[in-house]
């Protein structure tokens, strides 16, 4: 059995990335737009491409569990964007697109039905991280039923810049009331924004 089932909605097919998706994985991550407000530097080549695979994804989908979905157009199965769920802590939500893909809806589409497959797997919670320089991202997470939880300060890596992050929190057991705290807890730097 796969670590990440293959999901399906009514546009997209949503599976693992795998060896033959080098050349589509090259386009989502090469994109220095689309890559602006990610941690990793845009990727300039396919060998690049092919490591980067190796260490994101192959050895995730060695683990018991893993939710790194390439997100396809039904059309031709091919990988534009992705969807992302971390098995540490804060089992953090990600997601990206190639830009000629951008306001579709697709995203959303794709972040739903991942949602709704942590649900039913017995996920507490997830949270998800937006630079406030960009809020198209917190308006995904806002789509999601996400609740704006606090705001805080982080030197990221390897980019080695200071970012302004807004932390989103989900949790599906109905304690609204929880907040995943680390980041708040580790940052010199932290505060609630009220006109959110």
């Amino acid at each position: 059995m796969t670590n990440t089932p293959t999901l399906e909605t009514e546009r997209l097919i949503l599976r693992q990335f795998n060896e033959k998706d080098i050349d589509a994985l090259f386009a989502i991550y090469k994109d220095k737009e689309v890559n602006t407000y990610l941690p990793w530097f845009p990727l300039t080549s396919i060998e690049e491409a092919e490591a980067f695979y190796k260490d994101h994804y192959a050895i995730a989908y060695q683990q018991p569990y893993g939710y790194r979905y390439a997100v396809c157009l039904k059309e031709d199965n091919i990988p534009i964007g992705y969807v992302h769920v971390s098995m540490e802590e804060a089992h953090d939500f990600g997601y990206g697109l190639r830009k000629e893909f951008w306001h579709q809806g697709i995203v959303s589409e794709a972040s739903k039905a991942v949602v709704e497959k942590l649900r039913k797997d017995g996920f507490r919670f997830i949270t998800a991280t937006h630079d406030i320089k960009n809020p198209r991202s917190g308006n995904v997470m806002k789509q999601l039923g996400m609740q704006y939880k606090y705001s805080y300060e982080e030197q990221w890596q390897p980019k080695d810049i200071i970012v302004t992050f807004r932390l989103y929190q989900l949790n599906f057991d109905g304690l609204n009331d929880r907040v995943y705290d680390k980041y708040w807890n580790t940052s010199k730097v932290h505060f609630i924004e009220s006109d959110l």
